[in-house]
């Protein structure tokens, strides 16, 4: 009995939800891989993945950015959105089938019915500092999915195509890697998997009220444990080890030996730099 109670608590652990990037909008569920090696580790402190058996996996192709760039040599893959958005399947067609609601005539903002868990406060959006409301995002008449400046529809899987209508240049470092995060393969032509732009950000409450940030925080992972035996990290600290100067901090022995030079009046070519060890 204990036996069966004991494997049933590891098989609802290991079907347990965890987030990937932020809390609420990128939850995965471990699964064993065809290789037997579980597809993520989840955190039991945080509830936040750990490593990935594979970071492709349940992945599909981004598809094309414009303009095209060094970005483009690589093979590009993203999670889908739309599978995370559980009033999807039916918001185009239960609750706004393009005659009721009737559609709105304008895209000023006015207060909601619907969707306060989501926007609280619909005349306070936090997004934009009141410069911009649902409508500059969501399409009037097909409300599963997004709109970009030119009236064309945009589909949840793609966000980082409506999030540059305004963050141009944020959109041109993600686009070269350099804002937002993707795991793979280091070489710039191997395949890698990107996090799109609402994977970090919660586009309904960017600023955070009085936070006024735009990323959310997260709770850290715990300190590493001690190997079993240890009481504490005092053997880290090395100041009984070693050279005299072990114990020293590297900017203390740097000071100390610019002082020197300094005093010699050595420009430091060809100096014996043993003082720093």
């Amino acid at each position: 009995m204990t036996l069966v109670c004991l494997a049933a608590s590891a098989v609802s652990a290991e079907d347990k939800p965890c987030f990937e990037s932020r809390k609420g909008a990128s939850e995965v569920t471990p699964h064993k891989l065809p290789n037997g090696v579980p597809s993520v580790k989840c955190s039991p402190t945080t509830g936040a993945v750990l490593w990935w058996g594979d970071p492709y996996d349940g992945t599909m192709p981004m598809g094309e950015m414009s303009p095209p760039g060094d970005y483009s040599k690589g093979q590009a893959v993203v999670k889908p959105r739309e599978d995370k958005l559980g009033l999807l399947p039916v918001c185009g067609v239960a609750c706004h089938n393009g005659s009721f609601p009737p559609p709105p005539k304008d895209k000023y903002p006015r207060p909601l019915a619907m969707h306060q868990d989501i926007v609280p406060d619909a005349l306070k959006l936090q997004h934009g500092r009141g410069a911009i409301w649902c409508l500059d995002c969501h399409h009037p008449t097909q409300r599963n999915k997004l709109i970009d400046n030119f009236g064309d529809s945009i589909g949840f899987n793609e966000p980082q195509k409506l999030c540059g209508k305004c963050h141009g240049p944020i959109l041109r470092d993600w686009r070269d890697g350099i804002h937002g995060k993707r795991t793979g393969e280091w070489a710039s032509d191997g395949k890698k998997r990107w996090y799109v732009c609402t994977e970090c950000h919660n586009p309904h409450d960017v600023q955070q009220g009085a936070r006024n940030s735009g990323f959310a925080q997260i709770e850290p992972e715990p300190a590493p444990a001690l190997p079993k035996g240890l009481k504490n990290a005092d053997h880290e600290r090395h100041k009984d080890h070693g050279t005299p100067h072990a114990g020293t901090p590297l900017l203390e022995r740097l000071t100390s030996w610019l002082q020197h030079l300094r005093k010699r009046g050595a420009t430091g070519t060809g100096r014996d730099a043993s003082t720093l060890q």
